[in-house]
């Protein structure tokens, strides 16, 4: 199955000959962009519109399944049609790929822990496939946490041959005989669970238990026993989760956890993973917005700045922010729509997201937004019936803003999403996480834009932020360790409360910072980049956040961690050719090199040509020992970085 083959190692540039390999640049130069333009005849190759400033060089063979950036492999796209080619690619990923053969490999429950937006429901569709191809299963259950989610997989099962019945409930008590399975929620599962055991061992079944951290809420205690009680006799269990979790209170069912109650995954692809891998998620900035806010409490007025707020006076100071009555919030929700108008200038259909934190509130920044853009935002709430509806429409058209409460905060897909506001009263990491993960998917292999995600600048929100991609060196050092493993071996909180407070009103939001990468950029750096990007005539598609890292670069540089992190070895690599070896070893000396290219601001080619030069070879032509000697050479140029 050609999903399931190892892809190439991208090549690196060919010694001095090839100074500017095209396998060792992603973007099209200056003079490639005219000529893909003047061959195109100024027009989209797929639509044929007139193509206007933010018109997109796409490599007509993916760049990461090692199509070359030259004119020859180009074409001039619209910003619509390029992005809409992302969509429909089909072909595993990498992370897929590697978690389906340790799937097929492994019989008993089976717990994927992916980040947002990397393809969860793709993998396990493909999974449950396969395992109907070996055999082993002939009924599916997918087991949800909202209602909304029953037609999504019911509607990306379809698309791969499989029919699942969403509109299933209890009183059914049999699934008709025309359906693979069936896709219901938890709480139905809890309602009836004897139902379900029946369901599940009348044929070879196998479950798909989606989110399935929500089986550990405390408002939901009774579902862990509900599971177990429904499904332990099933054929298969796959389990899914966005972010990693634990158990404080109840154990869930099918789940294995460490000392510290960690759940323990199965097969790990974390957020600092899929940026490294820049197939899957793309970079979010976090504006991080204070300002003065007043309530009265116990007769007495406080007045306060909100990024000064301590933990008592925090829950009392963030619900006169999120007042829709201050002007904080309005003023937050301008900024979010100036923001979008400029993400818009390059790619038309780009959305936000407001998630607010009652039904109430919703309603009510829906309207002021209608009063700043002239245009109704979607609102989607639980108590609309038609909310999955509205949500599915949104994700489909080009309008500008949908409001909701907690309906799209995981497990929904709109692509589109590029600006958000974070106006919920929830402070876990976990939904924080999960708010982030509706903005970070990529579309497509070309897509260079950077999510937004507003927020008020209060911890532990600014925290998050401030971490949340960090991760990614982690992971590097991780693969590192792994690799360097094989090779010697032999083979290669609680949601904030609202007091009885009276809210009364908030100045207009100020910016603090924005986090880029896990950086802060103040106000004046911004401003100075806003100004040193007018004067060379960048597009108004580069942020501003994006120029002053590339201006922050250039000065001091930036410190990129390089500790080693021990992972834990995994026997099913032993076997494996030389040349799989040394493949594995040139995709990481080649992700190294971007890290310090992002650190240093140096060329790719420049890198890779002075590592020739020290080693007397070129990594196509290398051997194991020189290969991880370029590595070693990388991590002192790191750490120097």
């Amino acid at each position: 199955m050609s999903s399931l083959q190892d892809h190439r190692a991208r090549r690196p540039p060919q010694g001095k000959d090839h100074p500017e390999s095209g396998l060792s640049r992603r973007r099209f130069s200056g003079s490639e962009r005219v000529a893909l333009y003047l061959a195109a005849g100024g027009a989209c190759t797929s639509c044929g519109t007139e193509l206007l400033p933010g018109w997109h060089a796409d490599h007509v063979h993916p760049y990461s399944r090692d199509g070359e950036t030259d004119v020859i492999n180009g074409q001039a796209l619209c910003p619509a049609c390029n992005l809409k080619k992302g969509s429909s690619v089909t072909e595993l990923r990498r992370w897929q790929a590697d978690a389906l053969v340790d799937l097929l490999r492994n019989p008993s429950d089976f717990l994927c822990v992916a980040t947002p937006g990397a393809g969860k429901t793709t993998w396990a569709l493909t999974a449950a496939r396969k395992l109907i191809e070996r055999g082993e299963i002939t009924g599916i259950i997918v087991v949800v946490p909202t209602s909304h989610l029953r037609r999504q997989w019911a509607t990306a099962a379809a698309r791969m041959g499989i029919q699942l019945d969403h509109r299933f409930t209890n009183g059914n008590t049999v699934v008709a005989k025309d359906f693979d399975g069936v896709a219901v929620t938890y709480q139905t599962v809890a309602a009836s669970p004897l139902l379900w055991r029946r369901i599940c061992t009348t044929k070879p079944t196998l479950v798909i238990l989606d989110e399935v951290h929500h089986a550990g809420d405390d408002d939901h205690l009774t579902w862990g026993p509900a599971l177990k009680n429904a499904f332990e006799e099933a054929a298969r269990r796959i389990l899914l989760s966005g972010t990693p979790f634990r158990s404080d209170r109840k154990a869930i069912p099918f789940v294995r956890y460490d000392e510290e109650r960690k759940a323990v995954p199965s097969y790990n692809y974390d957020y600092g993973q899929a940026l490294m891998d820049r197939e899957v998620v793309r970079p979010i900035a976090f504006p991080a917005l204070t300002g003065q806010v007043r309530y009265r409490e116990a007769g007495a007025t406080v007045s306060l700045d909100l990024a000064d707020a301590d933990d008592e006076r925090l829950s009392k100071a963030l619900a006169s922010a999120l007042n829709p009555t201050g002007e904080w919030i309005p003023s937050v929700l301008r900024r979010a729509d100036e923001e979008l108008t400029r993400q818009r200038s390059e790619v038309p259909d780009a959305g936000g997201l407001v998630v607010a934190a009652d039904q109430g509130k919703a309603r009510a920044y829906a309207q002021i937004l209608a009063r700043i853009t002239g245009e109704e935002p979607t609102v989607a709430i639980s108590d609309d019936p038609d909310a999955s509806e509205l949500i599915s429409r949104f994700a489909k058209d080009s309008t500008r803003w949908i409001v909701a409460v907690q309906m799209v905060s995981e497990g929904v897909d709109i692509p589109r999403l590029a600006v958000g506001v974070y106006a919920s009263r929830i402070r876990t990491e976990m939904f924080f996480r999960q708010v982030v993960g509706r903005f970070v998917r990529m579309r497509g292999t070309e897509d260079e834009t950077v999510a937004t995600l507003f927020i008020p600048s209060v911890q532990p929100l600014y925290g998050y932020a401030q971490e949340i991609e960090k991760t990614v060196n982690i992971a590097l050092a991780e693969e590192e360790e792994r690799v360097r493993q094989e090779l010697k071996e032999g083979g290669v909180q609680t949601s904030l409360q609202v007091d009885l407070v009276e809210p009364l009103d908030s100045s207009e939001a100020v910016h603090h910072a924005t986090i880029l990468s896990g950086e802060e950029f103040t106000e004046a750096e911004l401003q100075r980049a806003s100004a040193a990007a007018e004067q060379v005539g960048l597009p108004s598609s580069v942020s501003p956040a994006q120029v002053a890292q590339l201006l922050r670069m250039g000065g001091a540089g930036r410190v990129i961690g390089t500790a080693t992190v021990q992972a834990p070895h995994s026997g099913s690599d032993q076997g494996r050719t030389l040349a799989d070896q040394k493949a594995t070893l040139r995709r990481l000396i080649n992700k190294k090199v971007g890290r310090l290219v992002y650190a240093t601001g140096q060329q790719h080619s420049h890198v890779h040509a002075t590592l020739n030069r020290i080693f007397g070879d070129d990594a196509k032509t290398a051997t194991v020992q020189t290969l991880t000697g370029r590595l070693d050479q990388l991590d002192k140029w790191l750490e120097q970085a």
